[in-house]
């Protein structure tokens, strides 16, 4: 059981008394139709008032929704969205999540929200040919300080998701994509209604409003306060805030990634999170993103980072790219933009000659950081017969070097 005392500091009444209200008038006023749901190979967008989604979430936190605790049921390929594995168990993380929660529905009893958020779905049907594009690579601003959501102030911040929006936010999950499911809250409505994310697909969410602080990550996350969200809205009173929701893929054996189908899955993933069709692109703000599908995804930092740059410069957008405090990625991805951009190469002279033409044949030791004159890797065993080995920093530069 979750000690209420520091909770209960935060609230003048009982917490399950703060939400009735909120039950009654969901049921009564605000939601008096379906909600649509976001099917899957299915364009289209809903538009809910930041009330509706708080009476949503005030359901969610009481278990309301029937027939979604279950993978058996018709919406087993629907994330979660009852609150009910948050409440099993005693661990620091569950505590500091409800906390976060919590002090979100404070907010929403204590002034209620009048804003709108809009949730969309959107499907790509034709991508781009990667190894035919002239696109040159777009600008880049790495950074091994700041957050996605702090210093990606005004531009398209990338949620690193899983295919099940959200991931781990209503169980024990806490890096990245549930930390801003934490902080802003309204994006766990997006759960009710999405179904999960095919390859050609991404969910964008405009409008959503951050409502508490955090330190730390993951077993060290902590709720750290309130935030008071000063974002301007636009003419729909929705925050100025668009956050995309993108699925990596998840490699088990590390090599896979390095595969040719593999990174023409990652590069369309991104291209479908980055484009918006029909708006030019000097309207196109740039894009906040970082170690998209790393960590427990299994993902090569640096095969991500210039899969991400390809994405980018194919839809004009230029890149602010955070490396959470790691210093050579910093300098490694720097560099390779440097050299790339400097030799003026195209996005398909990147795909076609080192990127989705050749597989990696070799392993890593990374013992040494050199490479000879014949082209052989001082941390790699054997000849490099692809040039582009992302794993190996030296390997990179050499790829980069060679365009």
């Amino acid at each position: 059981c979750v000690s209420t005392t520091p909770l209960r500091k935060q609230f003048s009444r009982p917490v399950p008394q703060q939400f009735s209200s909120y039950l009654n008038l969901c049921i009564s006023a605000l939601c008096v139709q379906p909600i649509p749901l976001l099917r899957t190979q299915r364009c289209r967008s809903l538009t809910l008032s930041q009330e509706q989604v708080s009476c949503l979430l005030a359901n969610a936190f009481f278990c309301t929704f029937p027939r979604r605790n279950s993978r058996r049921a018709e919406f087993s390929n629907y994330p979660d969205i009852n609150f009910s594995r948050l409440f099993e168990g005693s661990s620091q993380r569950k505590q500091e999540k409800l906390k976060t929660l919590l002090w979100y529905f404070r907010r929403v009893t204590q002034q209620r929200p009048a804003g709108l958020i809009t949730y969309t779905r959107q499907c790509l049907q034709r991508l781009p040919s990667w190894s035919s594009s002239e696109k040159q690579f777009s600008k880049l601003r790495i950074s091994c300080d700041g957050s996605i959501e702090d210093q990606g102030y005004g531009m398209l911040q990338v949620d690193f998701a899983n295919r099940f929006v959200g991931g781990g936010v209503t169980g024990s999950g806490l890096v990245q994509e549930e930390i801003r499911f934490l902080i802003n809250p309204e994006l766990i409505a997006a759960r009710l209604f999405t179904e999960a994310l095919d390859d050609n697909e991404c969910l964008i969410i405009t409008g959503a409003e951050q409502f508490s602080r955090y330190s730390g990550y993951s077993d060290t996350y902590r709720w750290d306060g309130n935030h008071d969200d000063q974002t301007p809205r636009d003419e729909w009173k929705r925050r100025c805030n668009e956050i995309v929701a993108i699925d990596a893929l998840h490699y088990r054996n590390f090599l896979e990634q390095f595969h040719a189908e593999h990174m023409s899955r990652e590069l369309n993933k991104a291209f479908c999170g980055f484009v918006r069709p029909g708006v030019q692109t000097e309207n196109l703000s740039a894009v906040a993103t970082g170690n998209w599908g790393c960590g427990a995804f299994g993902g090569d930092t640096r095969l991500k980072a210039v899969l991400q740059m390809m994405a980018a410069a194919e839809v004009e957008r230029d890149l602010m790219y955070f490396t959470f405090g790691d210093a050579d990625l910093l300098r490694d991805v720097h560099h390779i933009h440097t050299l790339i951009t400097d030799a003026h190469a195209t996005v398909g002279k990147n795909a076609h000659t080192h990127t989705l033409t050749h597989p990696l044949t070799h392993t890593h030791t990374h013992t040494h950081s050199y490479l000879n004159s014949q082209g052989v890797c001082g941390a790699c065993p054997s000849v490099i017969v692809s040039p582009l080995c992302f794993s190996c920093r030296i390997c990179v530069q050499f790829a980069a070097a060679v365009l």
